[in-house]
């Protein structure tokens, strides 16, 4: 199978869609399809798999907490919150659709809500998410292990990840113009195709 590159561009990345196999010495093309048309779901399935492996979308990122709704006069949920090596917290937001909607608008707020966060306060968030997964690890211990001396500077920022099948020119334009504004914002398509139910970035 051949992917053409990627190209990154004030850190939104721009993905030529077309996928192609080789097959009896000549290029075929793997049409792509929706996730809605094959029946893989945001929160149960692409929600579920990335916090395992999240990795995929972004190395170096520690999954603290999935729906994390953790603030008074609100009912908004993050679908993922992470931290960086860096001791960053990461907002991660998803949707299946073909444009990511408002998603950016969302996870602004989302970002500016979760901005204050202390090391002893994240370790509280983390505990309570291994105890949801039935994991045994201490949530202090595998916080500091991971970020280790820039738990000094712990959120100290926020970085945004969006995924999504698709996106707006609109988000895509307000995701470079926020970048240039130096907010850590960065917008990731994710794509099914026809080939063997293959997902790409």
């Amino acid at each position: 199978m051949i992917m053409p590159s990627k190209v990154k561009h004030l850190r939104e990345i721009d993905t030529i869609m077309a996928i192609f196999k080789f097959n009896n010495d000549s290029f075929e093309k793997v049409e792509q399809t929706q996730f809605s048309n094959e029946g893989i779901l945001e929160r149960q399935h692409i929600q579920n798999a990335l916090k395992k492996q999240i990795d995929v979308i972004a190395p170096d990122i520690l999954i603290i907490s999935e729906e994390f709704s953790e603030w008074s006069d609100s009912k908004r949920r993050i679908d993922l919150l992470g931290v960086d090596k860096e001791g960053n917290i990461v907002v991660i937001e998803l949707k299946r659709t073909e444009t990511g909607e408002h998603m950016d608008l969302q996870a602004i707020r989302y970002a500016s809500m979760v901005s204050t966060l202390t090391f002893i306060r994240a370790v509280e968030i983390f505990s309570k998410y291994l105890q949801t997964i039935e994991s045994e690890l201490n949530a202090e211990d595998e916080l500091s292990s991971f970020v280790g001396d820039n738990i000094e500077n712990f959120a100290s920022d926020v970085r945004i990840i969006l995924v999504s099948s698709d996106f707006s020119k609109e988000l895509t334009t307000s995701v470079m113009w926020l970048n240039e504004r130096d907010l850590d914002i960065v917008s990731l398509p994710l794509n099914h195709t026809s080939l063997n139910g293959t997902i790409h970035l």
